[in-house]
């Protein structure tokens, strides 16, 4: 009998599951943008746009910094989903206890890493002198709170494999209404700036890593974490790595050309800076709502892989698509409708709001596209392939953003022209994820429970 956390992804209607699985967790998304949102807002509001600018400088660089064990976690969602899809309760522990030891030693390697490469890394983007200073203070302080961001991310990741997409979200909440708290606290009364906001976001992540730990301590069978049991087996930490590690190379690259544009909308000004910034935010959550589709399509795919129920493979693949298109459409014509209150909310300055509105003009109505890129990638990570859309990625996006920067851009310099390799980028790559998949579902077999070939 199935926890009433849990769900079968092999049986049953498509729609329905699918549905039911990506609506919490697109939720979740919006709730994990919050932290930064919050941060972005209060600084905005209540200490200056060169707060508010130097925290949103760091966000291409954190992302590059932390991507690549992001995608670890990935790897884990991967390997759970097809273990527990075909009932392997020993390897399905073995892989819970590797994926909790790997996030606590990437988040330590991690705050070593964002301790001494940030100042070197901002400097290197460009980041002006007038902001330098705060947003070095601000990275430190975030990177000491990676060994949590880390066990978080990964331990929802075992949770989302089986099903699980509710108690996160609950998590989420509570962390969420506590990192606003304390950010008004830290901010306004301790007038603590953006040492602050990094601070609350470091404390509420605490609380949403010790909840999802002790879901994972009080579960039955393969999936119960028992500290004691904590190891890294070396055959379950390569499979992680052999679907992980590309897919957060994939996000490095394309974190790697966020910072490159990044750099060129540094040489705008601290005031373009400040607009670009507060439009990544509104931005971010319809990604995350989109996003969630791409999570959703994993796990389904890597348990009917799991279960060798290859029937569904393509029913799941055009359920997930339909439903990011509509969402993507929907909430990023509606942001572009509200963007002059959406961008208020960030900052008063009618300078600041209308270099946002330029951006959100850009991508916002085109946003759709990169849901229908990132959830093709959901299918071929989840059939076991993770190489070739890594290839595919940085070919379109990394490598095509690169080149429209140093030609496009830099024969008409405006920030218009900047934004549009963005689009361009997602028809492009998605055009090309779509081709792969063709190739890469006539592989598996034709008809159900044929072969454990995928079940490694």
């Amino acid at each position: 009998m199935k926890k009433s956390y849990e769900m079968d992804m092999c049986s049953g209607s498509v729609v329905k599951k699918v549905l039911s699985f990506s609506t919490p967790l697109m939720l979740s998304g919006v709730l994990q943008l919050l932290f930064n949102a919050a941060d972005v807002i209060v600084v905005g509001r209540f200490a200056g746009r060169q707060s508010l600018a130097a925290v949103g400088s760091t966000t291409a660089l954190i992302n590059l910094l932390v991507n690549i064990f992001i995608g670890l976690s990935i790897g884990v969602n991967v390997l759970v989903a097809r273990y527990y899809g075909a009932k392997n309760e020993k390897d399905l522990s073995e892989t819970v206890h590797t994926a909790v030891a790997v996030s606590l030693v990437s988040g330590l390697a991690l705050i070593a890493a964002g301790f001494f490469a940030s100042r070197f890394m901002l400097e290197l983007m460009g980041t002006p002198e007038d902001v330098l200073y705060k947003s070095v203070m601000y990275m430190q302080i975030y990177f000491a709170g990676m060994p949590v961001i880390m066990a978080y991310n990964f331990g929802s990741a075992i949770l989302r494999a089986v099903g699980d997409t509710k108690r996160p979200l609950y998590f989420l909440t509570m962390a969420g209404v506590i990192n606003v708290a304390l950010n008004l606290f830290f901010v306004i009364r301790l007038n603590m700036d953006v040492a602050g906001v990094a601070l609350a976001t470091v404390l509420s992540q605490c609380i949403s890593a010790a909840l999802v730990f002790r879901c994972l301590m009080q579960a039955e069978g393969g999936l119960k974490l028992r500290l004691d049991k904590l190891a890294i087996h070396k055959r379950k930490l390569m499979m992680i790595i052999k679907v992980g590690l590309p897919a957060g190379m994939q996000g490095a690259i394309f974190s790697i050309s966020n910072v490159l544009i990044q750099s060129s909308v540094n040489s705008f000004g601290s005031i373009a800076m400040a607009g670009n910034t507060a439009s990544q935010n509104i931005e971010g959550f319809i990604y995350a709502s989109m996003n969630a589709l791409y999570q959703t399509n994993l796990s389904f795919t890597s348990q009917n892989i799991g279960a060798q129920k290859y029937s569904r493979i393509n029913r799941i693949l055009l359920v997930c698509q339909g439903t990011v298109t509509a969402v993507g459409v929907i909430l990023g014509f509606a942001a572009m409708a509200l963007s002059g209150p959406l961008l208020g909310i960030y900052s008063s300055d009618p300078e600041v709001i209308s270099y946002g509105m330029l951006r959100m003009s850009v991508i916002c109505t085109t946003y759709f596209i990169c849901g229908w890129m990132d959830t093709m990638v959901g299918s071929m990570r989840g059939i076991g392939y993770s190489v070739l859309p890594m290839i595919v990625s940085l070919t379109g996006a990394c490598g095509l953003r690169v080149i429209w920067i140093f030609t496009i851009f830099a024969w008409q310099s405006t920030l218009t022209v900047l934004y549009l390799s963005y689009p361009v980028s997602w028809l492009v790559t998605a055009t090309a994820h779509v081709i792969c998949y063709l190739l890469v579902r006539r592989r598996l077999p034709k008809t159900d429970g044929n072969t454990g070939a995928y079940v490694t």
